[in-house]
């Protein structure tokens, strides 16, 4: 697309041998902005970045080291989310009819926050005026259906090796983010459609290792998941996704988008998480694909 070569729209960080029946995604850590997107934008180089899961990718890099594929993007959210179906479309943004097919009518499109979004964080218009549909369309193509398909293939071979595979699809929320009716902050939030996507002893012991760990933790508020977990999770075939929201106020300064002293010690700490975790499916996986809620 334009000034990004295809081969540098996302990759795959791959382990010398995939030890764990696991997978890693971090679909909105990009920071590569194409110059003909920034000139479309109202929004400077800072503003734009706000709607970044900053530094997500960096965060989790240790699953390589323990044994599991990680995708990652290197467009940005604010281009392109690949959290959505591949159509959820505004026909207000764009010059040019949808496909019949587009979902027009969602509540993610009737906020901003499409497939091609026309908001980032708090309600900030990106573009200066309509988008050519054709734009739009040739992102789904040239970077969102890649970008699934390579999923699903890493998904699926993860599956056939170990006869499970768990997504671990990896976020992060800003850091004023609380729970409905209160003013709890949690540091994370374990999302799995409401125990639709993974085994309910899988994300049970998920929540459990992070506060063992000394993190507030909460299940499905007020993030249950998005398309990619809802999408790829099908426990009862042995295919479980998780989501997993980390507190941005724990490791970023979010004004500057510098990484706060603390960035090592959560690195750290995922890594104890992931190994912890990876051990917990190992030890009693044989039940998973059955455990659904």
């Amino acid at each position: 697309m334009g000034e990004i070569a295809e081969r540098d729209l996302f990759e795959v960080l791959e382990p010398p041998i995939q030890r764990i029946p696991f997978v890693f995604n971090s679909p909105h850590s990009g920071r590569s902005y194409p110059k003909s997107f920034l000139d479309q934008s109202r929004l400077d180089g800072h503003s734009i970045r706000r709607s970044e899961d900053h530094y997500v990718d960096e965060l989790f890099q240790n699953a390589t080291f323990l044994g599991a594929p990680m995708l990652l993007a290197h467009f940005p959210r604010a281009f392109l989310d690949v959290n959505r179906e591949p159509y959820e479309l505004d026909p207000r943004m764009f010059d040019g009819a949808l496909p019949p097919h587009a979902n027009i009518g969602s509540m993610r499109v009737a906020g901003g926050l499409g497939t091609i979004p026309r908001l980032v964080a708090e309600n900030m218009e990106i573009y200066r005026g309509r988008v050519p549909v054709e734009d739009a369309l040739a992102r789904i193509e040239t970077i969102y259906k890649p970008y699934h398909a390579t999923l699903r293939k890493l998904i699926a071979r993860t599956h056939v090796n170990f006869g499970l595979s768990v997504l671990i699809d990896c976020h992060s929320m800003p850091g004023n983010v609380h729970l409905p009716g209160s003013v709890q902050r949690p540091d994370f939030i374990v999302g799995d459609r409401y125990g639709t996507s993974a085994a309910a002893e899988l994300s049970r012991t998920a929540v459990d290792l992070l506060q063992e760990l000394g993190y507030s933790v909460t299940r499905n508020k007020p993030y249950a998941g998005g398309f990619i977990t809802e999408h790829y999770g099908r426990p009862t075939r042995g295919l479980h996704a998780l989501q997993i929201e980390i507190n941005r106020a724990l490791y970023v300064d979010e004004t500057t988008l510098v990484r706060k002293p603390g960035f090592g010690a959560l690195v750290a700490d995922l890594t104890t998480f992931i190994a912890s975790l990876a051990r917990h499916v190992e030890d009693f996986g044989a039940y998973l694909p059955l455990a659904a809620e």
